[in-house]
């Protein structure tokens, strides 16, 4: 039995952690039984969310999670995409992660409204006294960590309309068909839906949101995925 650990249900999702839920579809779609506990990112040999133990074996970071089912399971995730198309994926998923995750991070992190009503209370259990020192380094560190990613040194409408040119790609990719490569789903589909469901999660209020939702290729994407 695999064990999943990531942060647990949240924010109107299922997972609320974009690449936890990259995991948890990729381990569904392997068809592996699993279960799932709660955890936080320093029990992680990588000091984040996801890691998995497999007889225990600890394997930590999504893409390396996938990389371990493909070998030990002998699961492909693109199977049918020849070399272009898994090449093609691979971009996507790169630019999922390393673009528009950061999007999802300033709209949930940096704006100080959907902070106190989100992430803020990932500290409520600590102790009083130190409870809102705890929130303010945090904040801090995941609003740096924003900055660096590139993302977050412009202003706030400029960052939007840089992650929607990100959103525009995905909608053009995705045009009518089921899934992000054609009509049976992917690896990067699981990334797509991580992040996708993140931004447009009713819980949030945001302009990225807003935006996104323009796109009516990927709202009907992100229902047809959280169904299945």
């Amino acid at each position: 039995m695999i064990t999943l650990y990531g942060f647990g249900a949240g924010f109107g999702l299922p997972e609320i952690s974009p690449f936890v839920t990259k995991t948890e579809v990729q381990l569904k779609m392997a068809g592996l039984a699993h279960r799932k506990e709660r955890a936080m990112p320093p029990a992680s040999p990588k000091g984040q969310l996801p890691y998995i133990d497999d007889e225990g074996q600890s394997i930590a970071d999504s893409t390396f999670i996938r990389a371990h089912i493909e070998r030990k399971y002998g699961f492909d995730f693109d199977t049918g995409l020849n070399q272009r198309e898994r090449a093609q994926a691979w971009a996507f998923e790169r630019m999922i992660e390393h673009h528009v995750y950061w999007a999802l991070v300033g709209a949930r992190w940096v704006d100080p409204d959907n902070f106190a009503k989100g992430p803020a209370h990932f500290f409520d259990g600590a102790p009083a006294d130190r409870r809102e020192k705890l929130r303010e380094d945090a904040q801090f560190r995941v609003a740096e960590n924003y900055i660096l990613s590139g993302l977050g040194r412009h202003a706030p409408d400029e960052d939007i309309e840089l992650a929607l040119r990100s959103l525009y790609a995905l909608s053009l990719q995705i045009g009518g068909k089921p899934y992000l490569m054609g009509d049976k789903p992917c690896g990067a589909d699981a990334t797509a839906f991580g992040a996708l469901a993140g931004i447009l999660t009713p819980f949030f209020d945001s302009k990225l949101r807003s935006r996104a939702e323009e796109f009516q290729d990927l709202t009907a994407y992100v229902d047809r995925m959280m169904e299945q």
